[in-house]
Parts: C-alpha cells; structure tokens; sequence
C-alpha cells in the first residue's frame, strides 16, 4: 500500500530520537486518494535520512513494514499535473456538453417547425384531394346532364320526323282535296264526309306540333348548370396558379439554401483543412522537443563525462600530499580535527553518498522506464486508427510531461551528487595525507592541477547553462504546445458542432424539396384533372348552344305550322259551307 507521509523525528533531552513517518493519505486506485484519520506513525528505516518536516511516499506491506520510501516532491507534482489534465478535461466535456445541449435545442426548434410546416402542407394536400373528388363528383354529374340532353335532342329529332309525316300526309290529303276539286268543279262544295276526314287531318297535325316550352325548362337548367361549374373550374384554376406561383417561390428558396449549403459545406472544409495545420504543427512542435530533449540528454552525457574527469583529477590529486583542495572545503579545519573524528566524518559522508547514490539510481531507472513508455505508446500511434491515435497522443503528452520533469529533477539532483563526490574525495585525500597513505614526492614533481580543475569547472558551467537554456526552450515550446492542444480541441468542438449542424440543415433540405416534389407532382394531377373537364365543359356548352339554336327553329316552325293549319281549317270550312263563303 502506497501512503503520503511526513517526516517526523523526536528530540530529547540527550539528543535526536529516531525518524518515523507520520500517515497522511493512502493511495485507494491510480487517482484515488484517502486521508488517513488518527494519528498513525511508523518507525523509519536506518537509510531514511530526510529533515524534519519532509514529505515522501512510503510502500508498506501487509504486516506494516516499510519496502520503499522516496521523497514525494516529484509524485506531488505528478498527481497535480493528472488532477490539472483532468480539470482541464472536465471543463472542456462541461462545455461540450452545453454546447451539444444548445445544438439540441436548435434541432428541436426546427424539427417542431418542420413539423408545423408537414401538417400545413398535410391540409393543404388533403383540401386539394377533396377538391379533385368534388371536381371528379362535378364532371360525373356534367357527364350525365350531357347524355340527358342528348337524350332530350334525340327525342326532338324523333318528334320532328313525326311533324315531318304529319305534313307528308297533310300535303297528300291536300293534293287530293285538288284533285276533287278539280273533278267536282262544276259542284259547289264538300260533303260532310270529306270535310270531317279534313278536320281529322287537321286536328292530329295539331296535335303532333311539339311544345317547345317543354325542352326551354331542362335547356334553362343545364346551361346554369353549366355556367355554376364553369365558374367552379375557374376557381380550381386559380387557386392551382395560385399554388404553383407558391411552389416557384419556394423552389427559389430551395435553391438559395442549395446554395447556402454548399457555402457552409466549403466552410467546414476551410476550418478542416484550418485544425488539420495546427495539428502538423502541434507534431512539428513535438519533433522539436524530441530533438532539444535528445540534445539535453547528450549535453548531460557531457555533464557526466565533465563531471568524471573531474574526478579523475582528484584522484591523482589524491596520490600526492601536495594537494590545492577548492574552496568547498576547510583544509585547516580538517587538519586540526581528531584522526578518529575525521574517519568518523568520511564515512558518514561516504554512508551520506551512497544513499544519494541508490536514490539518483533510482531515480535514473524510472526515467528509463519512462523512455520506454514513450517509445511503446509512440510504436502504438503508428499502428493505431485516426480515433485512437488522438488518445495516444494525449497519453504521449503525459508521458513527456512526466519524462520532462523527472529529468529536470535529475538534472539537480545529479549535480548534488557531483558535488557530495568531490566534497568527500577531498575529504578522503585529506585523510589519506594524515593517516601516511600519500606517497612522498619531490618539489620538482608536484603538478599543478588546480587550472584544470578550474577550466573543467568552467566547462561543466557552461554545459550547464546550455542545458538550462535548453530546457527553458523546452518549457516554452511545451506552454505553446498546451495552448495549441486547447486550440485544436475546442476547434475539433467546433468543427463536430458545425458538421452536425450543416448535415442537419442538410437533411432539412432534403426532405423540403421532397414535399416541394410531392405538392409538384400533386399539382400536375390536378391540372390533368382539369383539363379533361373544361374539355368537357367546353363540349356540353357547344352541344347547349347547339341545341339552343334547333329549339329557336322548332319555335319558328311551330308557329309557322300553327298558321297553316289554321288558314287551312278556314279554306276547308269555306270549302264544307259555300252558303257561308259566299255570305
């Protein structure tokens, strides 16, 4: 179990007790955390030589022994950086969220006015059937009254040729009445019985004149009829103009959002294309730091190598009484102090050392590990899709981020390291020279190594600067980095939000110019509905006026047969009664 602790050690009255790890937190998962209530300690192992106060984490076992212990500065600042990332990502899924909440809303909004829009046209759609089955009703009954009338003009054709015998037999009684007479010229007159079969003639001719009054009635209703139809298809005519002007200007409508949605398609192109060269940039930022990084780690092999000539130096400094120490250390002082407490001194520097020396080891290792962490995820990115890869890549980022700062932790520490090293071989000479271990040599031999050391220092300084000038570089191009990754995130946000909404507006589109289509095509129906029945119409009023006229002639020559009959019941009474003729 892994505990968050603090470094406690205890005085009294004959001297410093020994250390013990106050419990602070325990670690529950990867980024889960508990205080730990009640005031537990543990004894610190003999190699734990941390101040009063510290912070480190402790590994502790099942039966409460203590496996691990390192200081806590750099997992601190790890489990910071993780809770910052995932702050940061907290953030920005809440403002994801809100956003896809207003995207929402938009599409709801125009999905209730789309569905207003599909009712009103729904109504419009079934007003027009209805309209076309009452048209359909209409041109029935029209179709009807056309075979009424027709029936109406056959039977006037059948009552003209009975008018047309009756005057063929009234013609032949006549031409008989001539030719009586002229046989019976010399008589005076008739007798009864022709004047009776005359009158007989008469009276059926009179009775076969048709009543044309009859035919005016059902001619008056249809061609009113007529006339009120007529003035129906005029109105279906109007209103389908009407609509067909609608449906034109709302195919012009159409086609500028056609033409919206191509602009807004190439604008979501153009903010692609945009993301696409920041993130060409965010990997070329990557590079960068990858080869600063890989010069860091040559100038610190530098460092190193700078730093064990240094040390080879002393060390032949060492074989020699003859030594120039650096101002680090009190030669006077060592020189005066007891032999016993010297060696005392050295091996508790040497103790101090080792336990600097295991630490940086470990801390060397995990930043090996590190680096293979970085290479396995960078292995994965390059097998990995376009969805997966994003991810990786943020892991890779954290990756660096630790890798960065453990390194920069190293960079210290190495040079404290360094430091002790010297300290202690020039305690070691010191003590050698004093315990007759340094070999004896003559003036003439003695060697001057104090301008070398200098000139190795000079150039560990200046590998130094370099090195921190390069992770201040680094620094820099990572807060870039970090601002360009929030960049190209809320851009990809964007990005998403926008294609959502030009698909939506798309979709829209679609499915207006299919009711735009389907009213279209409802139109032409109507207007080939139309059609047939004005024709129609148009052929029932020609046939109205048609017969129209014939009953203005059966009129004329109703009256004209009424005259004739009349002037011939007059001739055959003069004829049947001279007395009365010649009275």
């Amino acid at each position: 179990m892994l505990y968050l602790a603090e470094v406690q050690k205890k005085t009294g009255f004959i001297g410093s007790g020994k250390p013990e790890f106050k419990l602070l937190a325990c670690q529950r998962s990867e980024h889960n955390w508990s205080a730990v209530t009640g005031e537990e300690t543990i004894t610190a192992p003999d190699d734990a030589s941390y101040n009063a106060g510290a912070l480190v984490m402790v590994e502790v076992s099942g039966n409460r022994q203590i496996q691990r212990h390192y200081e806590a500065g750099r997992t601190l600042t790890s489990i910071l950086q993780n809770f910052s990332s995932l702050s940061k990502k907290s953030k920005t899924q809440e403002e994801e969220i809100e956003q896809w909440k207003q995207s929402l809303t938009f599409q709801s909004q125009e999905l209730n006015r789309r569905e207003l829009e599909l009712e009103t046209r729904q109504e419009q759609v079934e007003q027009a059937e209805a309209d076309v089955e009452q048209l359909d009703a209409q041109r029935q009954e029209l179709e009807q009254l056309r075979q009424s009338l027709e029936q109406q003009q056959e039977e006037l054709s059948r009552k003209n040729q009975d008018l047309e015998g009756a005057w063929a037999h009234l013609n032949g009684e006549m031409r008989r009445l001539e030719e009586q007479r002229a046989e019976t010229s010399s008589e005076t007159g008739l007798d009864p019985a022709q004047v009776d079969n005359l009158q007989s003639a008469l009276n059926r001719l009179t009775e076969a004149v048709m009543p044309v009054e009859a035919l005016r009635e059902p001619l008056t209703h249809a061609t009113d009829g007529l006339t009120y139809h007529q003035g129906l298809l005029g109105d279906y005519r109007q209103s389908l103009e009407d609509r067909r002007q609608e449906l034109e200007h709302r195919q012009q409508e159409l086609d500028q959002q056609t033409s919206q949605l191509k602009q807004r398609w190439a604008d979501w192109h153009q903010a692609g294309a945009a993301v696409a060269a920041k993130r060409e940039d965010l990997k070329l930022r990557q590079q960068t730091i990858k080869i600063q990084q890989d010069r860091i780690q040559a100038l610190s092999n530098t460092l190193q190598a700078q730093g064990n000539l240094h040390q080879q130096a002393y060390d032949l400094l060492n074989t020699t009484d003859k030594v120039r120490l650096s101002k680090k250390v009190d030669v006077g002082a060592l020189d005066a102090m007891e032999l016993d407490q010297l060696h005392t001194l050295v091996n508790d520097l040497e103790k101090d050392l080792e336990k600097m020396s295991r630490f940086v080891s470990d801390q060397e290792e995990e930043l090996t590990l590190e680096q293979e962490a970085i290479d396995e995820i960078k292995v994965k990115i390059e097998q990995a899709n376009e969805f997966d890869r994003l991810q990786l890549e943020t892991e890779l980022d954290e990756e660096l981020d630790r890798y960065q700062m453990l390194n920069e932790t190293l960079v210290g520490q190495r040079r404290n390291l360094i430091e002790r090293e010297e300290v202690l071989s020039q305690h070691q000479a010191v003590l050698r020279r004093r315990q007759g271990l340094t070999a004896e040599e003559s003036p003439v031999s003695a060697v001057d190594l104090e301008p070398l050391l200098d000139n190795i220092d000079l150039q560990r300084q200046g590998t130094t600067d370099a090195i921190h000038a390069l992770e201040i570089e680094i620094k820099q191009i990572q807060e870039s980095i970090g601002q360009l990754k929030q960049d190209i995130e809320k851009s990809e946000t964007a990005l998403d939000i926008q294609h959502a909404e030009v698909e939506s507006f798309e979709a829209d589109l679609q499915q207006q110019q299919r009711d735009l289509a389907a009213l279209m095509g409802k139109v032409a129906v109507c207007e080939e509905l139309l059609n047939p029945a004005q024709e129609s119409v148009n052929g029932l009023r020609q046939s109205l006026e048609n017969l129209a006229g014939g009953v203005t002639k059966l009129q004329e020559v109703n009256d004209y047969q009424l005259q004739a009959i009349a002037e011939l019941r007059q001739t055959v009474a003069s004829v049947g009664n001279p007395q009365m003729a010649t009275s």
